[in-house]
């Protein structure tokens, strides 16, 4: 499956009110796009636009398992991943692009090996069938070759820095913070592809669970309004600092450092995502580069049959709030 796992643990915030009966409970995890959400939950935002809402804080796969076994109306996840959870039984309906990875998802090549050219012959270790695996196909196109052209390695994401650090394999395939931690422990190591070089072959959102976005629209459609109030606070220069150090804080690294992570995302308002919420193929639309992932997951064996992907997008929130 295409997934990032990152080491986290498990708590829960919940936001008081009277509105509602139940609160909408969504599932979040350690990934920039997804962090964001901290800010909401600090600032109180939430309950200055007046809906319920109940974040649980989970290692990513526990994420999907908890939204498969019905425990949360939403999770955050790649498009990719909401193809795979949907395929797999828990059906999901993308409402809002929060990102798109913009240089945190990489190649990371040992010393000597300076481009992807280099790989040719050599031994790249990652997880097959994850989201490095279609990025590294990526790359190896862009530059005229195929995965026949190198060795697959197939290596847990989160054991990708000590392979490469051991020499077993002469590049891995990671998202930070194990890329990160790659290029510091293997001195001259080097970033020689990223999610930078394809812009939209990994977009971060929020899928609902169809039910819950039937019987509570206009709730979801506040979360979106908080979520354009996030990206704001993210962007307004006298609040960015605190911000990134909320943010830094959720994971327990300094702000100085995860000011580099951001810088690796691309955080979109509703407005902003709009431009990449429209119809057509290719990585400029989310409904292009669900197509590119979708025969990739069939490709490799994730699930059997292609997936009916408009069916699983629904942008009309995003275009109701930005009328």
């Amino acid at each position: 499956m295409i997934k990032r796992i990152i080491t986290t643990c498990l708590a829960g915030v919940t936001f008081a009110s009277s509105v509602f009966a139940e609160p909408l409970k969504i599932g979040y995890s350690d990934w920039p796009g997804w962090v964001a959400w901290e800010i909401a939950i600090e600032k109180n935002m939430f309950e200055t636009i007046g809906v319920e809402v109940e974040f649980e804080w989970f290692d990513y796969v526990a994420s999907l398992d908890a939204f498969a076994a019905g425990k949360l109306d939403a999770v955050t996840m790649t498009n990719g991943d909401a193809l795979v959870t949907s395929a797999t039984g828990a059906q999901n309906v993308m409402i809002l692009i929060d990102d798109y990875s913009n240089g945190n998802d990489m190649i990371v090549g040992a010393p000597g090996i300076s481009s992807i050219k280099d790989l040719k012959g050599k031994k790249v270790g990652i997880e097959i069938g994850f989201v490095e695996h279609l990025l590294l196909l990526n790359g190896l196109e862009k530059n005229g070759m195929t995965e026949q052209d190198v060795e697959l390695v197939n290596v847990p994401t989160n054991e990708t820095p000590q392979v490469l650090a051991s020499g077993q394999v002469d590049a891995i395939g990671a998202w930070q913070p194990n890329a990160g931690q790659a290029l510091e422990m293997v001195p001259g190591s080097k970033r020689i592809y990223s999610s930078s070089d394809e812009p939209g072959l990994i977009y971060d959102v929020l899928a609902v669970t169809p039910a819950s976005l039937s019987q509570h629209r206009d709730e979801w459609i506040k979360v979106l309004k908080v979520w354009d109030m996030v990206v704001a606070y993210l962007n307004d220069e006298e609040t960015h600092d605190e911000a990134v150090s909320i943010m830094a804080a959720r994971v327990g690294i300094s702000p100085e450092k995860y000011q580099g992570f951001m810088e690796g995302t691309k955080i979109l308002s509703t407005k902003e995502a709009l431009e990449y919420a429209h119809k057509a193929e290719g990585f400029k639309s989310i409904y292009g580069s669900s197509k590119i992932a979708d025969g990739f997951n069939v490709a490799n064996d994730v699930y059997p049959e292609p997936q009916p992907i408009d069916s699983y997008i629904d942008m009309s929130l995003m275009n109701e709030i930005n009328k």
